[in-house]
């Protein structure tokens, strides 16, 4: 049974996305179906949402973009990411560590 879908957090899509292509770059559905697949279905992002923050990253310094032949053979815009955006995504990660180690201390605190 596939796990339920819930709306992404404000802010989340960004660093997901920075973190995807740290490993490779890809093309706009490639770093979809990567995050729905290292996700286990989780995380399904539409088109309405990742086209723009692609577009926002980008503006931002933290992604570049170049035109390539994909593996179907068509053309696509392939995205990777900059220095900068390799800072970014360092920010992030803590950021997102001190959240989430937050959250935990608060949820444990409340089960005693």
């Amino acid at each position: 049974m596939p796990s339920p879908r819930f709306p992404i957090p404000q802010g989340t899509l960004d660093m997901l996305i920075l973190q995807i292509l740290s490993l490779e770059p890809a093309h706009g559905y490639g770093i979809a179906q990567r995050l729905e697949q290292i996700s286990r279905s989780v995380v399904q992002v539409n088109q309405g949402s990742l086209y723009p923050a692609l577009h926002r990253l980008q503006q931002k310094g933290w992604l570049r973009a170049e035109w390539k032949e994909s593996e179907t053979g068509r053309e696509a815009k392939f995205y990777s990411l900059t220095q900068a955006g390799r800072r970014q995504l360092a920010v992030e990660k803590s950021s997102w560590a001190r959240l989430s180690g937050a959250v935990k201390l608060i949820f444990e605190e409340g089960s005693r």
